[in-house]
């Protein structure tokens, strides 16, 4: 999009609005329904918390996509993936629909892309360059469902993300008008969103709402690689790659069952050493400040700065998983429990033998679904 920059915060503005509208009306709904996460002892919510604020974020960021980027194959994906998602985040799916859809999902999406653009630079033949970036979407979907276990981490890194894609382009990198117009559009999305679910969270995303996201944000993410920005496309979700990614590789090389729900990501290990989710939340924000400014220096050096985010992840990660000091530690509690993510359970859901009640501040594997 090559409109100036108050034309981008018209459009992130006007999405802002609506999604926080629309999700208030989600949450009544919700509520009305009685679709909601009840706590229990493990759960880091104190009072019924309606669940499925997705639909909401979606039934703005779709129209809003459409009019700002075109009614696009990827738009149409991703609202295929959230109906989807909502059905099951009502009923339940096993693995194997949720994967091949979002199989379907990324094919879709990689074959939107034009042939010239090479998301690994013209490093690897081109149908190389398509599978591996065929697989590190598919991996960011479900990395982003995985993530969204505390009040307030998507949204704060949905608009770190996207902002930071939106600060690369206004620095003069030539991206594609759709990664700049759909970087406008989720920001104000995410915005909106955090209204609703900093801590404490009045609603929860849902999977119909962070697969989904997690979806377009892999599209820009792939589409800013394919148009040179590549250093950036790497630096701006390091965090989340970074947690997401090192858990898998540290559970794997335990032996541990990696498709069960577990409690073992950096963000969780914060919590459950006291940290408040806001407080966890904000240490990941000041994170990706450094990391939208080191995506600007990519342009003209983009070895040094991915080694510079490199080191500057590392840091974060090791501070959250140090216990706060004695001072801390006598002022408040720790958090009643922690979210459990599911790893590798396609789509987000608790394996059978997972506790109910823990992710995302603790849903349960059954709604609690109220008659009118």
């Amino acid at each position: 999009m090559d409109g100036p920059p108050a034309m981008l915060a018209a459009i992130a503005t006007a999405t802002a609005g609506a999604t926080c509208a629309a999700t208030g009306l989600a949450v009544w709904w919700l509520r009305r329904r009685q679709i909601l996460d009840h706590p229990n002892a493990r759960s880091s919510h104190h009072r019924p918390t309606p669940r499925g604020g997705g639909l909401g974020v979606f039934a703005v960021v779709v129209p809003a996509w459409c009019l700002v980027v075109g009614a696009d194959p990827v738009i149409a994906a991703a609202a295929a993936l959230a109906a989807l998602s909502w059905w099951d985040d009502l009923r339940g799916l096993t693995p194997l629909p949720r994967f091949a859809a979002q199989i379907a999902a990324v094919a879709l999406g990689i074959s939107a892309l034009p042939a010239d653009a090479l998301v690994f630079q013209g490093l690897v033949p081109f149908w190389l360059d398509r599978a591996a970036a065929g697989f590190a979407w598919l991996w960011f979907v479900n990395l982003t469902n995985f993530m969204d276990g505390i009040d307030g981490i998507t949204g704060a890194e949905t608009l770190a993300i996207t902002l930071g894609l939106i600060a690369v382009a206004v620095a003069g990198a030539a991206l594609p008008d759709h990664v700049v117009g759909g970087a406008a559009v989720l920001a104000g999305a995410a915005a909106g969103f955090l209204v609703w679910n900093w801590h404490p969270a009045r609603v929860f995303l849902g999977d119909v709402g962070s697969v989904p996201l997690g979806y377009l944000l892999g599209f820009l993410l792939l589409s800013t690689a394919a148009a040179g920005a590549w250093a950036a496309a790497v630096i701006l979700p390091a965090y989340y790659l970074a947690d997401a990614t090192l858990t898998l590789l540290r559970r794997l090389v335990r032996g541990a069952r990696v498709w069960q729900a577990h409690r073992e990501h950096f963000y969780q290990r914060a919590v459950q050493h006291g940290r408040s989710h806001a407080a966890v939340v904000l240490a990941v924000t000041t994170l990706n400040l450094v990391l939208i400014a080191l995506a600007l220096g990519a342009v003209v050096a983009p070895w040094a700065a991915i080694a510079a985010a490199a080191v500057a992840v590392v840091g974060l990660l090791a501070l959250l998983t140090r216990p706060p000091g004695r001072r801390a530690d006598r002022q408040r509690r720790p958090e009643p429990g922690i979210p459990l993510t599911p790893f590798l359970d396609f789509g987000g859901r608790h394996s059978a033998e997972a506790p109910e009640n823990e992710r995302n501040g603790g849903w349960t594997d059954r709604w609690d679904i109220g008659q009118q």
